[in-house]
Formats: C-alpha cells, structure tokens, sequence
C-alpha cells in the first residue's frame, strides 16, 4: 500500500538520488584520474565495477519511484533524461579502464593523466550541477555550463593536437591506433558529462 506520503508528497527524493548517481560518476573518474597517474603494469578495475554496481542500483531505485511516485519536483521525462545522461558517464569511463588495463603494456610513455583530470573536473561540476536542482536558479547553472563547454572545448582542441602528432609519423602502426582510440575514448566520457550537464541545464531553463 502507498504511504500518503508517497502519494502526496514532494517526491525530492528524486534530487538525492540524482546526486547520488553524480557522486558515483565522479568517484569513476577519480579511479581513472588515479590509474593515469599510477601507471601501474596491472591496474585493478574493481573500483570501476564497484561504482557501476552503484550507478544500476541507483538508477532501478529512480524507476522505482518514478513508478511509485504521483509526484516529482521536476517532470518524469526529465528525470528520466537525466538519469539515463548520468549513467553513461561511468559506462564510458569503465570502457577506458577495461581497455587499458589489457593494453597497458603497449602504452608506455603515454600519459592519459592530464585528459583525465579533465574528465574528473567535468564530473564534478556535473555533481555540482545536479545539486544545484534543488534550487533550480539558472544563474549559477549557467555559469558551470559554461566551464563544462570550456572542457569539452579543449579536449577537442587537444585531440586535433593529438591527430597532428600521430599523422607525423613519431609512432608505429598499432601504437597510433592505440592511442588514438585511448583518447578518443577519454573524449568521449568527456562529451557524456557536457551531455548531462545540457539536461540539467535544460531543466533548471524550462522551470526557473
């Protein structure tokens, strides 16, 4: 049986839930950030599949609710949009550290952590974005937005650098595939959080 509570209630238990899936991106770009740094010949990915295990059961709670809930504090669709733009992050962001981990032997000399640390600024102004939800002023929004742009305008600043150096000829064949697929996979986690932070921004645009 529904609680009144359920049925009638402000239903912000969807904003806790939405930080707590931000939180958990973040925590999967901190592990990959570490890994970059480390350069260890065997990193371990149990970090990785420990978060995505978050990342699911956060999301099931979210549909639960969504399910449960007469009411929500923003629009379903837009939680839902929301939600699904989060979960991509650690998704891209294991995909990296799966690979690089079989292929790490390969890859020595190649330093991934400055584009990380990109990533996990990026993660966390996504985190920072979503909490601002609760208030849902679009000054402050806008304002991460733009650094978020910023980001993802540099990485694709730094992989048109990376194309200039692979096409030189410093590097052999499969060497070249390798980091060019390394990185582009970086961008692309890079893109997932630009992508999350428009959703936010859409919703805070649409309701302020």
């Amino acid at each position: 049986m529904f609680s009144l509570q359920t049925i009638f209630g402000s239903g912000k238990q969807f904003f806790g839930l939405l930080e707590a899936a931000a939180a958990a991106s973040l925590d999967s770009a901190k592990a990959l950030h570490a890994m970059a740094r480390q350069g260890s010949p065997e990193p371990s990915l149990e970090e990785f599949k420990l978060v995505r295990q978050r990342e699911r059961d956060i999301i099931r709670q979210i549909n639960t609710a969504l399910v449960n809930s007469f009411v929500t504090p923003i629009e379903r669709e837009d939680i839902e949009a929301l939600a699904g733009a989060i979960y991509r992050i650690p998704k891209a962001i294991e995909k990296f550290a799966d690979r690089y981990a079989l292929a790490v032997g390969n890859l020595r000399g190649i330093d991934f952590a400055p584009r990380a640390a990109m990533l996990e600024q990026a993660a966390a102004l996504v985190l920072e974005m979503v909490r601002e939800l609760r208030g849902l002023k679009l000054e402050p929004v806008k304002e991460m937005n733009d650094r978020l742009s910023a980001i993802e305008s540099e990485a694709d600043r730094l992989m048109l650098e990376l194309y200039r150096d692979l096409y030189a000829g410093n590097y052999d064949g499969m060497v070249v595939l390798l980091i060019k697929d390394f990185f582009e996979l970086l961008e692309k986690a890079i893109d997932r959080c630009r992508e999350a932070g428009s959703v936010v921004y859409r919703i805070v645009l649409k309701n302020s």
